[in-house]
């Protein structure tokens, strides 16, 4: 099974004090760096996001692997569309992935998330009919941008909204497909909006276990 990834990075980051969000440390590292930790388990990388923001990702993602929607600011529906634009602009010869997998940049445990996501994706008996995989915290919401959606749904379901992407809310795009959640015990998903999440998981990264190890402990 093949996997692309496609990672958010065009936030205002609006209750970080107007901060870069890609470039917010956490324990010691930039958001955007450590979401970029989920690709080995991806053919190919795009990140969607300014230019203000590649310093952020240091040297894992070459230029030909960066872009932004256009306008910019136009929310994750509008960044996902870019990404898969960049994605269709290879050469013919390079064949499309099945799967998505599709991460926002203020998940400090994207790389566990993508560990959790992408073997669901590969289980044999996964049906056809289920068109993508998400985290479902412990609250019962789903994380819509933690997740992995089959190409061709994601790509048509794109297409439907047209222009109309722009300001989209992911319940817009996501309306046609059927999904399935993935209970995320462990706190795989959990992102960063604020600088008291950016201390809380500072200190979890500093002091505590992978938390996808602690989940496979308990199951």
């Amino acid at each position: 099974m093949s996997v692309d990834l496609i990672v958010l990075a065009g936030g205002r980051g609006s209750r970080l004090d107007g901060a870069l969000k890609p470039a917010v440390e956490v324990a010691g590292r930039s958001l955007l760096s450590r979401v970029l930790d989920a690709r080995g388990l991806a053919r190919r990388v795009v990140v969607v996001g300014p230019d203000s923001a590649r310093p952020a990702a240091g040297e894992a993602v070459p230029a030909a692997a960066w872009t932004l929607e256009d306008p910019p600011f136009g929310g994750p529906v509008a960044g996902i569309v870019a990404g898969l634009a960049a994605l269709d602009r290879p050469a013919a010869s390079v064949v499309a992935a099945e799967w998505v997998l599709v991460l926002a940049c203020d998940l400090p445990w994207a790389a566990d998330a993508a560990r959790l996501l992408v073997p669901a994706a590969t289980d044999p008996g996964l049906p056809a009919s289920v068109h993508g995989l998400h985290l479902t915290d412990e609250g019962g919401r789903a994380q819509w941008l933690a997740a992995i959606y089959r190409l061709a749904p994601l790509r048509a379901a794109a297409g439907r909204l047209g222009a109309d992407a722009h300001g989209s809310s992911m319940r817009d795009l996501l309306a046609p497909l059927t999904l399935r959640g993935i209970r995320d015990a462990a706190g795989a998903g959990s992102d960063v909006d604020t600088w008291q999440d950016v201390e809380r998981s500072s200190a979890l990264l500093l002091t505590e276990a992978d938390p996808v190890a602690e989940q496979s402990d308990e199951e």
